[in-house]
């Protein structure tokens, strides 16, 4: 009987180092699951940066004109055929640029959910293009036998300089632990300098033909009377031209030293027309900033 406690004593004692031991393994105290676990940064709260970026901007000059010869055209046949000439070029533009941005994370689980206000100055998006047309066009009903035609010069330019733009928009971004991609989306408003000028001339024929029929012979002989002329200029120039229209983009941030960002971006601006010209760009740029 002796024999058989002291063997239940021993096995007592073995199972207890045994426990003892395990309660130190990371699986029987969590710390199995917590080496799983990602270690992600803060990204919720307010922040400010700076950055630098390029720029290659399309300013689409081709109908510049147009509200201008629509107004000293008006109430006339030629209005809308003049009116819809393409006449000056879409101008590709390269430049630098630098600016600042603030804005505001809430995060949710991996989910990073912000608004931001970015500010880009230009150093040099400027364009100017000009030239000149002329073509015949179909005139008024004319008396039998008669045609009009009216021969249409159209002489215009315009120029443009874009000197800064805010954006305002909202971005939804992932949790990468030290990285963030994001994508974002929002409204845009320029600031640009614009110019422009247009001419137009016309002059109107009436083509005819008369006949004569001498001992027998008829001869048929074509006139060109011209019976109305016509002509116009007009001149317009704005030093501050406000544009609006929308923005959207994709970028990452990494963060250095817990509160430190960096980031870089690719950002397209669409404007809507001003004074007639459109502008859209692609925005190349990195930065640097702070979050409280």
């Amino acid at each position: 009987m002796r024999r058989l406690w002291l063997v239940a004593a021993v096995f007592g004692s073995v199972s207890a180092a045994h426990a003892a031991d395990l309660s130190d393994l990371p699986v029987l105290r969590g710390g199995f699951t917590d080496g799983l676990s990602k270690t992600s940064q803060n990204w919720e709260g307010f922040y400010v940066g700076g950055q630098f970026g390029f720029a290659t901007t399309d300013i689409d000059f081709s109908h510049a004109p147009k509200s201008m010869t629509d107004f000293m055209l008006r109430n006339s046949i030629l209005q809308a055929p003049v009116g819809g000439w393409s006449l000056l070029p879409k101008n590709h533009v390269q430049s630098t640029g630098f600016g600042a941005y603030v804005g505001k994370n809430w995060q949710l689980y991996d989910a990073v959910m912000g608004v931001e206000a970015n500010y880009s100055y230009m150093n040099n998006i400027a364009s100017s293009a000009s030239d000149s047309m002329t073509r015949i066009l179909d005139g008024e009903t004319a008396p039998t036998g008669h045609t009009y035609t009216y021969v249409t010069t159209l002489g215009g330019g315009a120029s443009l300089k874009l000197k800064d733009y805010a954006t305002f928009r909202g971005r939804v971004g992932w949790d990468g632990g030290d990285f963030m991609p994001y994508a974002f989306a929002g409204l845009a408003i320029g600031r640009a300098e614009v110019s422009r000028f247009a001419t137009v001339s016309y002059i109107k024929h009436d083509d005819y033909d008369t006949s004569v029929t001498v001992g027998g012979v008829t001869t048929t002989t074509h006139h060109q009377d011209t019976i109305d002329t016509g002509a116009w200029a007009s001149t317009e120039q704005r030093a501050n031209a406000f544009m609006y229209g929308w923005t959207a983009g994709i970028g990452i941030e990494y963060a250095i030293c817990g509160n430190f960002l960096i980031r870089g971006e690719w950002e397209h601006v669409g404007f809507s027309n001003v004074k007639d010209i459109t502008v859209g760009l692609n925005n190349f740029r990195v930065g640097g900033g702070y979050k409280f």
